[in-house]
């Protein structure tokens, strides 16, 4: 039988400026490029590596607003792990972008999060340990 590895290829996001969304990746990810994008109902890019990215629809009007309490349905906030929290945060507050929660430093990973220009979460995870029971204790 054969093993299969899952992975997140892709989020979908929609944004008013699709310029700004863009830029609150870059900033996170430097090595994020475009990786392709049309117009033909709504503008929208790819945006990513070779093998994640964040698909950037382009709208004229947003209603979501960022939920604290997570009490609505819809997506919370998307996680990303990262190889340092804190040269992305570094790189996210110079650039004024504000953090949605307080920096978490636990025994076996550190997160952070952060809103971008339209109100979506971000989590940035930077675990400390390779262990699949360390990483994801639960204590």
């Amino acid at each position: 039988m054969k093993t299969s590895k899952i992975y997140l290829e892709h989020a979908n996001i929609s944004a008013r400026d699709i310029e700004q969304a863009q830029h609150f990746f870059k900033t996170a990810f430097p090595h994020f490029k475009k990786r392709g994008g049309g117009n033909e109902t709504r503008e929208w890019i790819h945006f990513g590596d070779d093998v994640t990215y964040v698909a950037i629809t382009k709208v004229e009007n947003i209603a979501g607003q960022y939920k604290k309490d997570y009490a609505k349905t819809g997506i919370n906030h998307i996680g990303f792990v990262v190889d340092n929290v804190d040269d992305i945060a570094i790189r996210l507050l110079a650039e004024n972008y504000k953090r949605s929660y307080p920096k978490q430093i636990e025994k076996f990973r550190i997160r952070d999060y952060f809103l971008d220009a339209d109100g979506n979460e971000y989590e940035f995870v930077e675990y400390l340990s390779d262990k699949n029971e360390e990483k994801n204790s639960y204590q």
